[in-house]
């Protein structure tokens, strides 16, 4: 679940009076060494007889984990521990543990299965945050919620911000609140409507058609939208974030004062739809903006530009 740090909830129930149900947190990683790192592996003596059986143990000593009595040993069962594990002395101790040793925390099992959550979970390759709450976990699960989570996050990350977009949702602004805003008109209003807008960014869409006026020289053989307009309309979308505030803002105009970092990395034709995101990269100051900008069609950024202009006020607004 959504968290503002790695935190991380394990419970353990095996139905088993030897060992009640426990639970244990993590809630920082920086307490992971003292609280979770010294927790041992554990296993029922019903399950170790088995492992010992097919051979799925060895180098295992009764050092290195906790082997806890969920059932009836008799005294040949003792003797045949101390000769597979090479020791004198196997006995049943404090609450049925197979072992001289006793638990280092009361919840030492539920902690060492939050250890190999942590483990098995670096396997995603990315920090990320959040509330894991896990009960009973396993090597198997964990490291299946882990490719999960590291498909998702590589999913995010070829995600844009006009990814969630639905294009034909009612706009913000329509052409008619467009021209309310900005003094452009045709042939060079360049943005069809705006679908959103937050505080410090702005959305905008141009529909590309074969109607348009540069079309005619821009290629006569194979239409192509020139990179200067898409840089045009770039900024009339920015330009819109900024005047769409104002109260007055049929008495202001923006003018361009630098572009850089532009980049063209696709050609526009007729019949793409064309959008554009805009966001400020620095506080307006003294009417100085300074934006960034991508335009996509669907998925693919097709522009991209750094922006600085500045808002005017005009001598003789634009009726």
């Amino acid at each position: 679940m959504p968290h503002d740090t790695y935190k991380l909830t394990i419970m353990i129930d095996y139905n088993k009076d030897v060992l009640p149900p426990q639970y244990a947190v993590l809630n920082d990683m920086k307490d992971f060494e003292r609280e979770i790192s010294r927790s041992r592996t554990f296993v029922f003596l019903s399950e170790i007889e088995e492992l010992i059986q097919n051979g799925l143990i060895k180098g295992g000593d009764l050092n290195s984990g906790v082997v806890i009595v969920d059932k009836d040993l008799p005294e040949e069962k003792l003797n045949y521990f101390k000769e597979y594990f090479n020791i004198h002395n196997v006995n049943i101790i404090d609450k049925g543990i197979l072992n001289n040793t006793g638990f280092y925390f009361a919840n030492e099992p539920a902690r060492h299965k939050l250890l190999d959550v942590v483990g098995d979970l670096a396997l995603v390759g990315y920090r990320f945050n959040g509330h894991l709450i896990a009960n009973k976990p396993g090597h198997r699960s964990n490291v299946e919620f882990a490719k999960l989570i590291r498909e998702h996050i590589k999913k995010e990350a070829k995600s844009t911000p006009v990814s969630h977009l639905d294009l034909n949702k009612e706009p913000v602004f329509d052409i008619e609140a467009i021209k309310r805003f900005m003094p452009h008109r045709y042939p060079f209003l360049l943005v069809d409507k705006i679908i959103e807008k937050g505080e410090n960014y702005i959305i905008g869409v141009k529909n590309v058609t074969y109607n348009e006026a540069h079309f005619l020289g821009h290629f006569p053989k194979e239409a192509v939208m020139p990179g200067v307009l898409l840089v045009e309309a770039m900024a009339q979308t920015g330009g819109m974030l900024i005047l769409s505030d104002l109260p007055d803002p049929e008495n202001y105009i923006t003018y361009f004062l630098s572009i850089k970092d532009v980049k063209f990395r696709h050609k526009v034709v007729p019949g793409d739809t064309v959008v554009f995101y805009l966001e400020l990269t620095s506080p307006i100051r003294r009417g100085i903006v300074n934006m960034k900008g991508k335009a996509y069609v669907g998925e693919r950024v097709v522009t991209e530009a750094e922006m600085m202009a500045q808002i005017v006020k005009m001598e003789n607004p634009y009726l």
